[in-house]
C-alpha cells in the first residue's frame, strides 16, 4: 500500500502523478487537488480548470487578470473589444 503525501492515509488504491519531473502519491483527488492545483493570483481559490496565464501568474477568470491589469483576457467573445 502508498500513503497519501497530503494525508498520510495508506490506501491500496492510492496513485501517482508525475508533474514537472516529480512523482506525488494520493489517495484521493481531493488530495492531489489541494496539492497540485495552481492558486489564482488575485482571489486566491484553486484553478480547477484551465484558468488563465497573464503576466507569469495564473487567474481563475478574466475578471481577476483585469484586477491585475491583464486588460486584453477575455473570457468568452461577447467581451472582446473590437478596436
Amino acid at each position: 500500500m502508498a500513503q497519501c503525501e497530503v494525508c498520510g492515509n495508506e490506501y491500496y488504491l492510492a496513485f501517482q502523478v508525475v508533474t514537472a519531473g516529480v512523482t506525488h502519491t494520493f489517495d484521493c483527488f481531493e488530495c492531489a487537488i489541494h496539492k497540485l492545483a495552481p492558486i489564482c493570483g488575485t482571489c486566491g481559490c484553486k484553478i480547477l480548470g484551465h484558468g488563465i496565464e497573464a503576466n507569469d501568474t495564473f487567474y481563475c477568470c478574466a475578471h481577476c487578470a483585469h484586477a491585475q491589469g491583464a486588460r486584453a483576457i477575455v473570457d468568452n467573445a461577447a467581451h472582446v473589444q473590437v478596436s
